[in-house]
């Protein structure tokens, strides 16, 4: 790391900050929880991530992996088969995002009362 403000997610200009930034949309997060422990196609994963667009599933991944959390292996196949998987950060990330989805479920039924309330 070039510096302790590399690392500081308050600061605007940190590192930290801007790959927050890249893994904490829904996007990210539900690609990370659809990967887990295997290995994927993009059609696979398009299929497993319910609403996602082709371009924000290439964008996505490109991301994951431009940050080091996903891999993309080509293989030489007619068509090329190409598959996408977490490294070792991306599956100490989904650890993380385990937790959030956990804590939605827990949590799901009071924030839709809330929600009612609020709306109401």
């Amino acid at each position: 790391m070039k510096n302790e403000a590399d690392a500081d997610l308050r600061r605007a200009d940190s590192l930290a900050r801007e790959i927050f930034s890249d893994v904490a949309n829904k996007w990210a997060l539900l690609i990370i929880e659809a990967l887990g422990e295997r290995t994927l196609r993009f059609s696979e994963l398009r299929a497993e991530v319910e609403g996602i667009s082709h371009k924000m599933l290439t964008q996505n991944l490109r991301m994951l992996e431009r940050n080091g959390l996903a891999e993309r292996t080509v293989h030489p196949t007619v068509p090329p088969r190409v598959d996408y998987a977490l490294t070792g950060p991306g599956r100490a990330l989904r650890e993380a995002v385990d937790l959030f989805c956990d804590w939605t479920r827990a949590h799901l039924a009071h924030i839709e009362d809330s929600r009612s309330r609020f709306e109401g």
